[in-house]
């Protein structure tokens, strides 16, 4: 399964979830239940997935987690906040850079439309 076919998939699971919940809860809502819907769909879901900073040769546990990553290829930031801001962007592309995945989905839950609150970002 390619990389736009998952990220498809996420899309789509994260739609169904938004349509059920609705904006305004907190951000672990989603997350545990967009966790549930992509298990149930066979797919690879890790989440609150450790993330080190490898800084001059040495490897540091800073407490950084992935709040969903998917089939070792998409890391999925999930939000409930009024608007995403660019530092957000920023935050996933060095998510993306740390992690060495190329695919983030960034998707904020608090829109009345998932899809004014979702956006694709490469490395």
């Amino acid at each position: 399964m390619g990389d736009f076919d998952i990220t498809e998939k996420i899309i789509g699971e994260a739609i169904y979830v938004h349509r059920k919940l609705g904006p305004g809860l907190l951000e672990s809502t989603y997350q545990h239940c967009l966790f549930q819907r992509l298990k149930s769909l066979g797919l690879k879901v890790e989440m609150e997935k450790p993330l080190p900073v490898y800084f001059d040769g040495l490897k540091l546990e800073c407490g950084y987690r992935l709040d969903l990553v998917v089939e070792d290829q998409i890391i999925i930031e999930l939000k409930s906040i009024k608007k995403i801001r660019d530092i957000h962007k920023a935050q996933m592309i060095t998510y993306l850079k740390l992690s060495g995945y190329r695919i983030g989905l960034l998707i904020n839950f608090n829109v009345l439309r998932l899809v004014d609150g979702l956006i694709r970002l490469r490395n």
